[in-house]
């Protein structure tokens, strides 16, 4: 067990070095979700939820939200955020380094030693509580009513 713990971390160390690490585009992102929802599915209601940009604090919602977060590769099981990754990923339209402080302050080490779903839904939560979630709001609302207007 002690030795998977080190492979584990190991990787994780390797993925968070490695300067290769770029945002995923609008397509990755549908496709990751997509990949979440078939591994841990959700009711109808909570899917809705999602779409007017509720997260309730629910076991199947946080294994989503933490199954984005991992294939993101923002979200690492025994470190946590990545909190340039965020910033990269979520800035919107404010500075790098404004989106970096927000994604800092969001950022705990997990005292409490928390499960993986718990600790990223904790971050999540606090990220769309700030700036950088009332950009993403906006921007799901401006998508959501565009693709109304083709319909």
């Amino acid at each position: 067990m002690f030795k998977l713990l080190i492979v584990c971390l190991a990787l994780c160390t390797l993925g968070y070095a490695n300067g290769d690490w770029a945002p995923k585009t609008a397509n990755e992102i549908k496709e990751i979700r997509g990949e979440c929802l078939k591994a841990h599915p959700l009711s109808v209601e909570q899917i809705n939820k999602l779409k007017q940009t509720e997260f309730p604090d629910e076991p199947e919602v946080r294994q989503y939200l933490l199954c984005t977060a991992t294939k993101l590769d923002i979200f690492c099981t025994h470190e946590g955020y990545h909190a340039d990754r965020l910033a990269k990923q979520f800035k919107m339209d404010l500075t790098e380094e404004e989106a970096l402080q927000i994604a800092q302050g969001c950022i705990d080490s997990n005292p409490e030693k928390s499960p993986a779903d718990v600790w990223a839904f904790r971050g999540h939560k606090c990220m769309m509580a700030s700036k950088i979630g009332e950009r993403v709001r906006a921007y799901i609302k401006a998508k959501q009513a565009e693709a109304a207007a083709k319909a």
